[in-house]
């Protein structure tokens, strides 16, 4: 699973001449949407309970489509739609366990559609 980190990440190696911060405050922290932050949160934890009940391809898709759900990240608008439609399709097919899956995708197309 990969890392997401949300605000300052302090790493020093050595003992001289360290210098720098990584600021970790992307379009989130900048006024995006508190609804959309939420709804990509909910997202993720919603995927993580279904991803223990889908066959290990699907479960595998489900993670790499994960980093472009990041309410931070900067992936093209496309992409980012292709990936919540992969999670749609994943979670339609597995019936009544997918379904609040596919209406938190639902909710999140609508918000970034406009």
């Amino acid at each position: 699973m990969s890392n997401y980190y949300y605000g300052d990440n302090v790493n020093m190696y050595g003992g001289q001449g360290n210098q720098g911060i990584v600021r970790n405050y992307g379009a989130a922290d900048a006024g995006q949407d508190p609804a959309l932050v939420a709804a990509f949160a909910e997202l993720h934890r919603l995927i993580a309970e279904l991803r223990a009940q889908v066959p290990a391809a699907d479960a595998q898709l489900l993670d790499d489509s994960l980093p472009a759900l990041a309410p931070d990240a900067a992936v093209p608008a496309q992409a980012r739609r292709g990936a919540l439609m992969a999670i749609a399709g994943i979670a339609s097919t597995v019936g009544a366990v997918g379904q609040p899956v596919a209406e938190a995708v639902r909710a999140i197309i609508g918000m970034i559609s406009g």
